[in-house]
């Protein structure tokens, strides 16, 4: 509940209202408690009052419960036995539903969230894919050579098309980059399987969200970003990384602004446990950097989980703004988990923490802010206020209507596009490469058919040259033969019993002529049967 008096009035304690200051609000802050202690509804009252005051929130909804912040809520039993614990009564209360976007990655419960896999980084996407360093080394040179190509990585297509390039042309980079494994390649290609098997593909893409639309306000209040995330937790890295990687972008893009009255932006990663789950340190180390920098950006972040211990100590330390709620110690991790939460608040002598956080009733809390100096205060045992939307979850009519109301925003987001990118620069390449190849075999078949003939062409006037060398030689032969005997019958005086004619001469040279080209005929068919 925001208000001129009070600010941003979360809890009512011993002392009166407890409210977390507009310009310490960007120090971040963190929701703890046991499930069903009411770390939800602590949740929707924060971002009602960061509503209300005109700044915008983002926020994942686990289980569809937040939706109901965009629908006015309502007096009950609960809300009129509270209003005297809080010095209220029923004219004080303005029940009202917030204005709210409904996004979703999948695209089935909201607008479409998308971004390219070339945004997303090699980290982040081999953390999503789950690889190893080896593997993670082969992508990140991946995206180092697409990088000096000016080639860009939008979808998983993609991805897995400059893998298979990788594949064919590792050895020219091996020198340059190191080994590139095939096997670490086909790993890689393996979980990108098993991640458009899960429908995760649908995430990655164009048009990419623009983090500008997380920053809007409407009628001076601050439009709520709720992600439908009921499908998404399914896939804990996917939803961790995502939100990392909008975190992210929020540092890199907006501008520095220093301190402000109040944010410009509050984000809440609930399950925050999943950020930090198989998470190396490098990347732990790199998410401490953006979240205690991210504060001169103008942005709150408020970490949701269950315990204070699910969130690493030099993480945990930048959170000032603290809600805990009940724990339970029914086992010595959790008894450990107790007696670390109540070591992180400011001690109060009115009670023991420790014990104040295992008998936290429903909508109890122990809550401690940072006061004007940035130090926190003393911690308080304090009721949460209730919220003034709706609490629990919207009808799928309710929330079709919402989605139809943010035209604008779905109509920018609700076609997926394909632009010019990696698998079609390579398809490209590929095409022309084939049919460079389909051209060189055809010019090389052409040359072997041209050599043949010519070859043919040489073999058949061989043949016939021999053949009318065998006909001439037989004709000579033959002639020689005649006349040769008639010269020597005119020395002899020897007479031939029956003279020759020219006519029986030149029979006879054909005759022979004719045998001699047939046997030259029969020796070249006969050889070239044996070649």
């Amino acid at each position: 509940m925001y208000t001129q008096e009070n600010g941003f009035y979360i809890a009512h304690g011993p002392n009166g209202p407890i409210s977390i200051l507009g310009n310490m609000a960007n120090r971040h802050g963190l929701i703890a408690g046991a499930t069903g202690t009411g770390k939800t509804v602590t949740l929707q009252v924060i971002a009602e009052s960061f509503c209300k005051a005109g700044v915008p929130c983002f926020m994942a909804d686990m289980k569809g419960d937040l939706s109901g912040v965009s629908q006015p809520g309502k007096l009950s039993g609960f809300i009129e036995k509270r209003l005297p614990e809080f010095g209220m009564n029923q004219e004080d209360l303005n029940f009202e539903g917030c204005p709210v976007r409904f996004y979703d990655v999948f695209g089935e419960q909201g607008i479409p969230m998308r971004a390219t896999i070339g945004e997303m980084g090699p980290d982040l996407m081999a953390r999503i894919l789950g690889l190893n360093d080896t593997q993670t080394g082969v992508l990140n040179i991946l995206y180092r050579i697409l990088d000096e190509k000016g080639i860009l990585l939008d979808d998983v297509k993609d991805l897995r098309s400059a893998l298979d390039w990788l594949s064919k042309h590792a050895k020219e980079y091996t020198t340059q980059y190191g080994n590139i494994a095939p096997a670490s390649i086909g790993a890689i290609q393996r979980s990108l399987l098993h991640l458009e098997n899960q429908g995760a593909d649908k995430f990655f893409g164009i048009p990419s969200f623009d983090i500008q639309d997380l920053m809007d306000t409407r009628d001076g209040r601050g439009v709520l970003s709720v992600l439908a995330a009921d499908k998404l937790m399914l896939q804990p890295k996917l939803y961790s990384t995502f939100l990392l990687w909008l975190i992210s972008e929020l540092y890199s893009t907006l501008p520095e602004v220093g301190d402000l009255e109040k944010p410009k932006l509050v984000f809440f990663f609930d399950e925050a446990h999943m950020l930090f789950e198989d998470t190396s340190k490098a990347l732990t180390d790199k998410i401490e950097q953006v979240i205690r920098l991210i504060r001169s950006k103008g942005v709150g972040i408020f970490f949701i989980s269950q315990l204070p211990t699910d969130i690493p100590d030099i993480i945990l330390g930048q959170l000032g703004n603290r809600v805990q709620h009940a724990l339970r110690a029914y086992t010595p991790r959790d008894q450990k988990a107790v007696k670390v939460a109540a070591e992180t608040f400011r001690v109060n002598p009115e009670f023991k923490t420790e014990d104040a956080i295992l008998e936290l009733e429903t909508g109890e809390a122990l809550v401690s802010f940072l006061d004007e100096k940035g130090a926190p205060s003393v911690v308080e045992r304090a009721k949460i206020l209730f919220p003034l939307s709706q609490i629990g979850a919207i009808t799928e009519g309710q929330r079709l209507d919402i989605m139809n109301a943010s035209k604008d925003i779905t109509a920018k987001y609700k076609e997926h596009q394909d632009r010019e990118s990696v698998f079609e620069v390579f398809a490209r390449e590929a095409e022309a490469e084939a049919k460079a190849a389909e051209e060189a075999a055809a010019a090389k078949e052409a040359e072997k058919e041209a050599e043949k003939e010519e070859k043919s062409k040489k073999k058949e006037k061989s043949l016939w040259s021999k053949v009318w060398k065998a006909v001439v030689t037989a004709v000579t032969s033959t002639i020689a033969a005649i006349v040769g005997k008639k010269v020597s019958d005119s020395i002899t005086g020897k007479k031939s019993k029956k003279e020759t004619s020219v006519k029986d001469a030149a029979g006879r040279a054909v005759k022979n002529a004719t045998s001699a080209a047939g046997r030259q005929i029969l020796r070249d068919v006969l050889g070239n049967l044996v070649k």
